[in-house]
Formats: C-alpha cells, structure tokens, sequence
C-alpha cells in the first residue's frame, strides 16, 4: 500500500510540473508574438472617444462599433467588425479616500504618451487574452482593457498597446 501511495504521488508530482511547464512554454509562445514595436498605427483610419464626465480620451479603429454606453457615463465599449468577441473598452471610477490606503500599491510599469505612469497587466488563459491599463490620478481611477480568444491575443496585443500608449487625461 505504501508503495502505490509513493508512485501515485510521484506522478501525480511529475503531472503538476509538466502541466506548469506546458502553462509557462503556452504564456511564452503567446506573448513571444506580442512585440509592440512593429505596429502601423498609419495603416488604420482612426476616431477619437473622448469622456467629458471624467476629461479622458482614446482612439479607436473607426469602423470599430460601439456598444451602448452605461446610464452613468463612465466609459465606452467598442467591438471589431470581424469578431465582436473582440474589444476595447475605457472607463473612469471615483475612488473613496480610503480605498487607495487599503489597495497594495503596485509600482507603475507603463507610461502613456502624455507621460501618466500607470500599471498594465497582461493576462492569458486558455480562453481569454486581455491588457488593462490602470491609472490614478487625484481621487479618479482611469481604465483601459483590450480583450480577445486567447488565440487571436497575439494579433491584438499591437493595438491594444497603441491605443493605450495614446490614452489622454484631459485633466491632467
């Protein structure tokens, strides 16, 4: 008994490490294409959405379509002619004054064009890819997210990086 016990937990072992490692080698290759260096901003006919509520803008690919935007006009949505499944979608939040103690804070890894620092986070799994940009200025939390099929991630992360490279607080 004891002896299958030691060989049932050796593989069980072996399944956890390859299944980690085939999870980190799956990460890799996806963001390996994930370069945003290369991206042709000119090839795309561009708008601009621009909040008035929260004084922020980005652009968007024009012939993206805009979802119904919320009664409260904190944002805006926009999904792609060729696979509503993908989208862009920004909105701004009023933060309580003891909310920003009580969150960790995380250092800025991003900076827009404008020169906000803020935080992005990628994050893949087996269905979904997504980008958010987090900003905070004064008592206002900016957000910015690019979401897609986990597969067609790589052909979309160039765009959501733009897009949020061209992210403006009007009120900055």
């Amino acid at each position: 008994m004891a002896t299958a016990n030691k060989t049932c937990s050796l593989g069980r072992r072996i399944y956890q490490f390859a299944a980690s490692v085939s999870g980190v080698i799956a990460l890799f290759i996806i963001l390996w294409g994930c370069t945003a260096n290369n991206f042709n901003s000119g090839a795309i006919a561009w708008k601009t959405y621009s909040n008035s509520r929260y004084g922020f803008e980005f652009p968007y690919p024009s012939n993206w379509t805009s979802l119904a935007a919320p009664a409260n006009d904190d944002g805006i949505a926009f999904i792609s002619p060729q696979d509503n499944s993908v989208e862009i979608r920004g909105w701004a939040s009023q933060q309580l004054p003891n909310a920003q103690e009580s969150v960790k804070k995380i250092k800025p890894n991003f900076q827009t064009a404008q020169g906000v620092s803020g935080v992005m986070v990628v994050e893949v799994d087996q269905q979904v890819g997504s980008m958010t940009l987090t900003l905070t200025q004064s008592q206002v939390k900016y957000c910015l997210r690019g979401r897609s099929k986990s597969q067609k991630f790589p052909d979309y992360y160039r765009l959501f990086y733009y897009i949020a490279q061209q992210y403006r607080i009007s009120k900055f």
